[in-house]
């Protein structure tokens, strides 16, 4: 296999202030964070305090903070598969595994992977991480806080060998932003196959072309299937809800990842004049598909466990006195329960149909795809239950997640944190630094615990 290893003496730091600075002085050997906290008078900087002590949650907190500036729009935070930011991400995040004494590769899928070697190299391996990738105007912390934090627990060990390797993964892709959702866990699941490889992103590069313009060979993604020697797979991760903020609890353990449905709905009509055709004679896709938005609310709400989106609008000819001839909108469908989501989605499907011939006009259905609801190992939760405090809250995640591609091929388990105000997807999402150290000892907790079992 052909991996394209990351230079740590390309990696980029962010810059820091050289003139009127003032370093207090810290014991040898302490851990640092860099802050800027300048003191001005008159519009003038009188002198900067940079260091002070760090603590685990700082340093994560910090970490993801510094990531979320590095982004593809100069406005808010975004990075895409393989883009210019995600380069830089990995340039930044390879210097953090290799101060931990990781070996730090791309395999072909994009996927960073930092393995720290155990006693027997190669011989096991448990694996830890989650996504690098954002959505749009995203916040620092959805996906990324997964991999710092497995970064964090990793260095934990001082240096200790382990009887296993420990492997953390910064996957490529998981939001679908460019292409399709789970792009670097799917590649590790064994199941990014050809037809994927074909799509294309908005400017027309396939994901194929995508891979080698960014130096590495698609024709390897076979060879990054999980083999016999992964022991298992656990991603931390905030909750992007409000369950845990509601209950004031500052983690909960994921028992399963709901279920998705997604389409795209394409309802066509006859574009007109907006003033000479009368009301009775039209065939407007807009109001069409305005109805069929209202009754996949009302079902969402009287279905218990159903949650609905209607995330993206398109139509055409889109101009003030014209009648909309086109409408595409889509549809997101999620529900804990394989055999409800399904049922309520052929049901909306349905509804389509017969909302647009009532009108005179077609529905097309489109893109039509689902993941199954997911559960994790039962074996690896309890683990995981017993490294956390007692009656941590039991979960279903409504988000997917690279865990729930992972899970069907190899033990996976999942530790949520609290997302304050349940925010996440937007610029304000954050992260509560107790909760952070509680994950940190969770993690450590749990990696004792499997050492213990494979001495």
């Amino acid at each position: 296999m052909q991996d394209r290893w990351v230079n740590q003496d390309d990696v980029c730091h962010r810059h820091e202030r050289r003139d009127s600075c003032h370093n207090l002085r810290t014991p040898s050997g302490s851990k640092l964070l860099k802050l800027e906290i300048t003191f001005r008078f008159a519009e003038q900087d009188l002198f900067t305090i940079a260091d002070v002590p760090e603590t685990g949650s700082q340093t994560v907190i910090a970490r993801c903070r510094e990531l979320a500036a590095i982004s593809d729009t100069a406005d808010g935070t975004c990075r895409t598969f393989l883009s210019p930011a995600m380069r830089r991400c990995y340039e930044v995040v390879s210097g953090w595994m290799t101060r931990v004494g990781m070996s730090v590769r791309l395999d072909a899928a994009g996927n960073l992977r930092g393995v720290l070697p155990g006693v027997e190299p190669g011989k096991r391996v448990f694996m830890l991480g989650s996504h690098l990738d954002t959505v749009r105007d995203a916040g620092p912390f959805d996906g990324i806080l997964g991999v710092v934090i497995a970064i964090a627990i990793a260095e934990s060990s001082n240096g200790k060998r382990l009887p296993f390797d420990l492997e953390v993964i910064g996957f490529s892709d998981e939001e679908g932003v460019r292409f399709v959702p789970f792009l670097g866990s799917r590649a590790l699941a064994g199941t990014l196959d050809e037809e994927t490889l074909k799509r294309t992103d908005h400017a027309g590069i396939t994901m194929a072309q995508a891979i080698r313009d960014f130096g590495l060979q698609p024709a390897d993604i076979p060879k990054l299937a999980i083999t016999a020697s992964a022991l298992a797979f656990l991603e931390f991760h905030i909750e992007q809800g409000p369950v845990l903020d509601d209950a004031m609890e500052s983690v909960g353990i994921v028992e399963s990842i709901a279920g998705q449905s997604h389409a795209r709905i394409k309802f066509i009509g006859s574009a007109n004049h907006a003033g000479t055709t009368p009301m009775l004679r039209r065939h407007d896709a807009l109001a069409a598909a305005a109805e069929w938005i209202g009754f996949v609310e009302r079902i969402a709400r009287s279905t218990p466990g159903l949650v609905a989106t209607i995330g993206e609008v398109e139509l055409r000819p889109g101009v003030s006195n014209v009648i909309p001839g086109e409408v595409q909108v889509s549809l997101d469908l999620r529900h804990a329960e394989n055999q409800a989501r399904q049922q309520a989605f052929d049901s909306l499907l349905h509804a389509a149909g017969e909302i647009a011939r009532q009108r005179g006009l077609t529905a097309l259905p489109t893109h039509a795809r689902s993941l199954q609801t997911i559960s994790m190992n039962e074996a690896l939760t309890q683990r995981l239950a017993a490294a956390a405090p007692k009656d941590t809250r039991r979960m279903v995640s409504g988000a997917g997640h690279d865990a729930m591609i992972l899970a069907p091929h190899i033990p996976t388990a999942m530790l949520f944190l609290r997302s304050p105000g349940g925010i996440s997807h937007h610029p304000s999402e954050t992260v509560l630094p107790e909760d952070v150290d509680l994950a940190l000892e969770i993690g450590g907790r749990f990696i004792e615990s499997l050492s213990d079992q494979y001495k």
